[in-house]
C-alpha cells in the first residue's frame, strides 16, 4: 500500500516541548521531580481556571484513578459505580482496590452515564445491603456527560463522584472546564490524546492536602525519616520530569488542538450532511462544549450500512477507524459484575465508530478520507 497510513489520533507536537527537555537534561533534573514537574501542575491549575483546585503529575491516567478511589476510601469488598461505554482504564482501578464495578449503561444524547439507571443501581445496591462507595463518571471521547443531574443524585445518597477526564480536557459544561465538577477528577496524556507527555495523567483534587496525600502514596509513601521507613503501601506513580517538559510544551498548543480537532466534527458533519442514516455525534445543546478528541458517528439500527463495513473499507484505505468501546458489562472479564440498563451503551457499540481526528490532519489527507467515504457510500 504506497499510501501513508493515516491514524485515529497521533501526537502532535507544537514545537516548543523539546526547550523544556532540553533545560531538564542541562539541570540534571532527570527524576520524578523538578522544575517542569511543578511548572505542568501549575500550568494545569491555571487552565482548570477554578478556586481550590490542586494537581498532583503522575505516570498516567490510570494511576490517576486508582489513586483516587484509594483517597475515597475504597476498599476491599465495597461497590463502586462505573459507567459502562469507556475504555477498561475506568473499571481496572475498582478491581486493584480489591472492589466491585457495578456498570451503568448510557443515556442517548451524550453516550455518557444515564442518571436514571444511575440512581435505579444505588436504590437496588443499598436495598440488598450494599451502598455503593464511589461514582466513576466518564466525559466519554471529550463529550461532557449530564453533569447536573448525575451529580445531583449522587449528592442526593453521599456518594463521591471521580470525574473521567481522561478524554475531556479543554471540553466544559455550562462555562466550566471537564475535571473540576468531581470530588476528584483525572486526566490522560497519553500518546492519542489532546496533548500528551508521552504516558502521563494528573489527579485533580479539590484541597492541598489531598494533592499531597496523593503524592505521598504515588512516591512509595515514604515516612518523614532519614532512612527509608513506610507504614502503608505506596506506589511509583509520579510524572518524571522530562515527560512533563513535553507537557508545558504542549500547553501552549493546548487551546490549537482543541480548534482542530472541533474543526474535524464540522468537518464530517458537513461530509455526513447528505448521507442518510448517519448521526455524527455532537453537543446536544449550547451548554455543552466538546473538545471533540475523537469525532464518532452512529449508523440507524437496521441501516442501510454496517459500520463495521465502513471500517473496513477505511482500512483498505490505510485509513484507521475503531468501534466505539467495547461496554465493560460485555467483557469477559467483568462477565459476573451488576449492570444497570437497557441497551444503549450496546448499540452503540454495534452501531458506532470513531473517525480520524486528529489535531494535525492535512488538507491532502481530509481529501483522502472524505474521498474514500463518499466512495464507500456510492458502492
Amino acid at each position: 500500500m504506497s499510501e501513508k497510513k493515516i491514524w485515529l489520533s497521533s501526537p502532535h507536537m507544537g514545537g516548543k516541548e523539546q526547550n523544556y527537555i532540553s533545560e531538564a537534561f542541562e539541570q540534571n533534573w532527570i527524576a520524578p521531580l523538578g522544575p517542569n514537574v511543578n511548572g505542568f501542575e501549575k500550568d494545569l491549575q491555571s487552565y482548570l481556571r477554578e478556586e481550590n483546585i490542586h494537581v498532583a503529575a503522575l505516570s498516567s491516567g490510570t494511576a490517576s484513578l486508582h489513586l483516587a478511589l484509594i483517597l475515597a476510601g475504597v476498599e476491599r469488598g465495597d461497590e463502586v459505580l462505573c459507567q459502562s461505554l469507556t475504555f477498561a482504564a475506568s473499571a481496572n482501578p475498582i478491581v486493584y482496590q480489591g472492589a466491585t464495578p457495578v456498570f451503568i449503561d448510557s443515556e442517548e444524547e451524550t453516550l455518557n452515564i444515564s442518571p436514571v439507571f444511575l440512581e435505579e443501581a444505588i436504590q437496588d445496591r443499598i436495598s440488598k445491603g450494599k451502598k455503593p462507595k464511589a461514582l466513576i463518571a466518564v466525559h466519554l471521547y471529550g463529550m461532557p456527560y449530564k453533569v447536573d443531574e448525575v451529580h445531583e443524585v449522587a449528592l442526593r445518597y453521599g456518594i463521591p463522584v471521580i470525574e473521567d477526564s481522561a478524554e475531556a480536557l479543554g471540553s466544559s459544561y455550562k462555562g466550566q472546564k471537564c475535571g473540576t465538577f468531581g470530588d476528584f477528577a483525572i486526566l490522560s496524556f497519553n500518546g492519542n490524546k489532546i496533548i500528551t507527555t508521552s504516558g502521563g495523567g494528573a489527579l485533580v483534587t479539590k484541597s492541598e492536602e489531598l494533592k499531597q496525600q496523593a503524592v505521598f502514596l504515588a512516591t512509595q509513601a515514604r515516612d518523614e525519616a532519614p532512612h527509608y521507613q513506610h507504614s502503608q503501601i505506596g506506589y511509583n506513580y509520579r510524572l518524571s520530569n522530562i515527560a512533563a517538559g513535553i507537557g508545558r510544551g504542549q500547553m501552549e498548543v493546548l487551546e490549537e488542538h482543541i480548534s482542530k480537532r472541533r474543526e474535524m466534527n464540522q468537518f464530517y458533519k458537513g461530509l455526513f450532511s447528505t448521507v442518510e442514516g448517519v448521526k455524527v455525534f455532537s453537543e446536544p445543546e449550547n451548554t455543552y462544549f466538546s473538545n471533540h478528541w475523537l469525532t464518532v458517528i452512529k449508523s440507524e439500527e437496521n441501516g442501510v450500512f454496517k459500520t463495521e463495513d465502513l471500517r473496513l473499507f477505511l482500512e483498505n484505505e490505510n485509513i484507521e477507524s475503531r468501534p466505539l468501546w467495547k461496554p465493560m458489562h460485555l467483557q469477559p472479564v467483568f462477565r459476573d459484575a451488576p449492570f444497570y440498563g437497557n441497551g444503549v451503551a450496546e448499540s452503540a457499540f454495534k452501531n458506532g465508530l470513531c473517525l480520524p481526528s486528529g489535531s494535525n490532519l492535512s488538507k491532502e489527507e481530509k481529501n483522502r478520507i472524505s474521498d474514500a467515504i463518499l466512495s464507500f457510500f456510492k458502492k
